[in-house]
């Protein structure tokens, strides 16, 4: 069975191929050698140093899999070709919470990259779906984690 593509944009996938070597160097090295001074301690049916080691290795190894796997099933987002005339994955939109008189712009990205703080949201995230597809002047509602939420859409950018 096909694995699901995961959308992301450049930046998304170049953070990820450098976690990704860190990983398979210097920290998977580290580990290693953390292993190594854990077992020349001798008996690792009692040694907690040794547990660790090896549920650290585990951790890691996981992690370079999930990575491995999502890169393997990257499509990227080509920023160049974004049509601003609507949302959609990889563009910036500058929003008006009616409620509050607050404007935010947010670049809409796929679920691995999302990072609210950062103003990174997902496709897939209530906002992310509610203006998915609009045009610039649209006013739209849609229901968040703390409630009904009204915003217009104000402008949409590469």
């Amino acid at each position: 069975m096909a694995e699901k593509k995961v959308l992301m944009t450049y930046e998304g996938i170049k953070e990820l191929e450098d976690e990704l070597a860190t990983l398979k160097g210097k920290t998977r090295m580290e580990v290693s050698d953390r292993l190594k001074s854990a077992i020349s301690f001798g008996d690792i049916a009692e040694n907690s140093q040794y547990d660790e080691a090896k549920n650290e290795q585990a951790q890691l190894e996981a992690r370079i899999m999930y990575l491995e796997n999502l890169l393997m099933n990257a499509e990227v987002i080509d920023s160049e070709n974004i049509d601003t005339t609507n949302v959609t994955i990889g563009c910036r939109v500058k929003i008006l919470d009616l409620e509050f008189k607050e404007e935010e712009i947010y670049q809409i990205v796929g679920p691995t990259e999302a990072d609210p703080f950062n103003m990174r949201i997902s496709y897939e995230s209530p906002i992310g779906k509610a203006i998915l597809g609009k045009e610039a002047g649209e006013t739209v509602e849609f229901e968040s984690p703390a409630g009904p939420v009204k915003i217009k859409i104000l402008e949409i950018t590469e």
